[in-house]
């Protein structure tokens, strides 16, 4: 087993040494603004490749019992056409999240009834393709905006809110087919 972890060992260095590993940080800019804490890091992978692995967290309860908290975990392998963080990508992305929300008010067809007076606690895993646009700012700055389609298996229960009780009113999963992916992100070339 010591020689396994040796040789990976060795493999990963040496890979290192031959790509030039570079190294950025990100946030998403419409998480924050959802009030969602969130970090995202991409490495190279070879010239035209990157490994994008970004997360985020909402702990947060609002006012009248409101939530909208979750943790989410969304790696992506890109494609840059161009050369990696220079203008525009394709990617493929996974996803996976698990989430406790109720009670919110949300616009548009988002904002199902359902939503705003009952609380839905579960999970959901699935994938997706996406399209980036990466604008270089300054030496170590650059926004990126990118936009992602896909599929999600959400398994959830669903939790009635009375004024002053919460009951389980049921369990049901779902198969959802649409956006997947949605950013405008601040980014830091680390190296």
């Amino acid at each position: 087993m010591t020689k396994f972890y040796l040789l990976t060992l060795f493999f990963l260095s040496s890979y290192s040494l031959t790509f030039g590993q570079q190294w950025v940080v990100k946030t998403n800019l419409l998480y924050d603004a959802a009030t969602s804490i969130n970090l995202g890091a991409e490495t190279r992978l070879s010239d035209k490749w990157t490994l994008d692995v970004s997360g985020n967290v909402n702990p947060w309860s609002f006012s009248e019992n409101r939530q909208l908290k979750h943790i989410l975990l969304q790696p992506e392998a890109r494609y840059w056409f161009c050369g990696i963080f220079n203008r525009d990508f394709i990617g493929i992305h996974m996803h996976g999240s698990i989430f406790n929300t109720g009670r919110l008010d949300l616009p548009g067809d988002i904002g199902a009834k359902n939503i705003q007076i009952n609380r839905y606690k579960g999970w959901l895993a699935g994938a997706g393709v996406s399209y980036g646009y990466h604008w270089i700012l300054r030496k170590r700055w650059s926004i990126e905006a990118t936009v992602g389609v896909g599929y999600a298996y959400i398994e959830y229960d669903r939790y009635t809110l009375c004024e002053d009780c919460i009951q389980k009113s049921g369990s049901k999963h779902r198969h959802y087919f649409g956006p997947t992916k949605l950013g405008v992100s601040l980014i830091y070339t680390i190296k």
